[in-house]
């Protein structure tokens, strides 16, 4: 008997019993489908994380001071000592001194008060420089940014985020209009288009002063010339470590600082802040994913369960052919491939019914679902193949059986 007409007869015996091969090709397609929109929470939820990382800037090296010791012997967290300094920063801009660095932007910020007129708003207020725009891989939506010679003139100009300016103006242009900041007045020069929010803050939601300003005119106090952050820019991702290495040796040397483990500073590259925040994406997609696998393992236990029901409802069909001098080779193969267009046609809806799912749950659960297309051919292949696993023993079994006790059955 030739494979056409092996399969021919195949899709008939499905047609025959249409609801009982329905019902098995459901179990499949249910697996498939939850595997498909499984592994596309995890890996929409993976590129939410990695789009916000980004837009923190690109090949970014964040520089952050070390931990203070109180008179108590209480020690505060990472950040909060004064360890780093604008000149810290102009260091590090030296390209002698760091050829793998692009640009430095160094910031300081606290949250304070702003009043336009009779509106006020509480937000971020950073201290930063004009590279500050390039390596935060941020954009001027109306207006300029801060300039060289605002921080050296101290000017009073501050540029506004979307939210910031939104909260204080509503739909009015706040271009040259005046925002009062610890009672310094300060002039808006422009505004930042719209990023969202990080993992940490809204990025929309903060004013930009030239650093000069905001140290000597708005923060005040003792140490004016310390910064919270220092931000760097590598010149492309593969030097990202040799940029990293580069701002840890000289900031070692800057700091007296013999061993690196006594360093009074961190840098976290953009790498290592990624891995860390999707790790646990990664870990729940692949619990999700085992128990959608459940679900396909379910499935295939239904095809086997049909394929033996219809062994034994076709005993005399099986004896007549044995009889007629079909070899054993030929009753199995006749099995597993209805076992595979069972698997088959399970497979391809399920993969069908993923992709829709997928285009259509963000708009009703506002969680992105990214389709993978490995994923979505991957489980139809799982799916023939769970036909064909779990009909090895019916066909088997069927192959198995002697013609004369075949065709004695009733």
């Amino acid at each position: 008997m030739s494979w056409m007409e092996t399969l021919r007869i195949g899709l008939d015996a499905v047609r025959t019993h249409r609801s009982r091969s329905a019902l098995t090709v459901l179990g499949i397609l249910i697996g498939i489908a939850a595997v498909i929109l499984t592994v596309g929470l995890g890996q929409g939820a993976q590129g939410q994380v990695r789009d916000q990382i980004n837009s923190l800037g690109s090949n970014l090296l964040v520089v952050s001071p070390g931990s203070t010791t109180s008179s108590t012997g209480v020690r505060g967290g990472f950040g909060s000592a004064s360890t780093l300094t604008v000149q810290d920063a102009d260091a590090l801009a030296v390209r002698d001194v760091a050829p793998d660095i692009a640009a430095v932007a160094p910031a300081s910020q606290r949250s304070l008060s702003l009043t336009a007129g009779a509106s006020n708003w509480t937000t971020t207020v950073v201290g930063t420089t004009p590279d500050w725009l390039s390596v935060r891989a941020r954009k001027i939506a109306v207006g300029r940014f801060i300039t060289s010679q605002d921080v050296t003139n101290h000017a009073a100009v501050a540029v506004l985020a979307a939210t910031t300016a939104e909260q204080l103006f509503g739909g009015r242009s706040p271009i040259g209009a005046t925002v009062t900041v610890s009672g310094v007045p300060i002039q808006v020069v422009g505004t930042l288009t719209a990023v969202g929010s990080s993992a940490t803050a809204n990025e929309d939601d903060q004013v930009v002063l030239p650093i000069s300003t905001a140290a000597n005119r708005v923060f005040g106090g003792a140490t004016r010339t310390s910064v919270q952050s220092i931000y760097l820019e590598a010149s492309s991702s593969k030097t990202l470590s040799a940029a990293y290495q580069e701002a840890n040796n000289e900031l070692l040397a800057l700091h007296h600082i013999s061993t690196p483990t006594g360093a009074d500073f961190t840098i976290a590259s953009q790498q290592s802040i990624l891995s860390a925040a999707t790790s646990v994406d990664r870990t729940l997609t692949v619990l999700l994913g085992g128990i959608a696998a459940i679900s396909l393992l379910v499935g295939g236990i239904g095809v086997m369960n049909i394929m033996l029901v219809s062994v034994t409802e076709r005993v005399r069909e099986i004896g007549l052919r044995k009889a007629l001098g079909a070899p054993p080779r030929v009753i199995r193969r006749q099995f597993l491939v209805e076992a595979s267009v069972l698997g088959l046609t399970g497979g391809i809806s399920g993969a069908a019914l993923g992709v829709v799912g997928a285009v259509a749950l963000p708009h009703l659960i506002s969680q992105r679902i990214d389709i993978s297309l490995p994923a979505t051919f991957g489980s139809i292949i799982v799916a023939v193949g769970i036909g064909v696993g779990f009909g090895v023993y019916p066909a088997s079994r069927a192959a198995r059986l002697a013609p004369i006790e075949a065709l004695r059955s009733e």
